[in-house]
């Protein structure tokens, strides 16, 4: 039997920081124990856990859609940097992929993880050597070859590489 997910993910994060974007994706369907995972990460390691959606939503309010799109990744490496410790579990990360923000969200993430580790929940799957946010049919369906993080696949998804595999290659 494999262990827990959370505990997968702690030996990710270990193995994290000896790269050059500390980036753990935890990838897997809604409802896969995802957000278990990194509650059960925040009440083990003291983690700060960030609902990203929320934190961002409310940074975002007062802005105009153009200034969004200029501002999202400051206002998100603002609200990183307001976490305190070498580790933080970033849940809820679909705003970013909102097409008006005009992001993109995976090299958004590796940029927050060159100083910290970064553990980050993913709509998607590893197929392969790419990983994927959404379903094809989705409107923010995206694909990223060779993603430079460790992955951690949660739930039965069809074609995935299953538990976990390393994808990291220097800048």
């Amino acid at each position: 039997m494999a262990p827990p997910l959370s505990h997968q993910v702690a030996e990710q994060v270990e193995k994290a920081r000896q790269l050059y974007h500390r980036l753990v994706i935890v990838a897997g369907p809604p409802r896969s124990g995802k957000t278990s995972a990194l509650r059960d990460l925040h009440d083990e390691h003291g983690w700060p856990l960030v609902n990203v959606n929320l934190a961002l939503s409310e940074k975002l309010l007062e802005l105009t859609a153009k200034q969004r799109a200029l501002r999202v990744a400051r206002i998100v490496d603002d609200i990183v940097q307001d976490q305190a410790g070498d580790t933080v579990l970033l849940d809820n990360i679909e705003m970013l992929f909102h097409p008006d923000l005009k992001q993109d969200p995976l090299r958004l993430l590796q940029s927050l993880s060159r100083n910290r580790t970064i553990v980050a929940t993913w709509r998607g799957a590893q197929l392969g050597s790419s990983l994927t946010y959404a379903t094809p049919d989705h409107p923010e369906f995206r694909r990223f070859e060779e993603p430079q993080a460790l992955i951690v696949s949660s739930g039965d998804v069809p074609g995935s590489s299953g538990a976990t595999s390393a994808q990291e290659h220097s800048a």
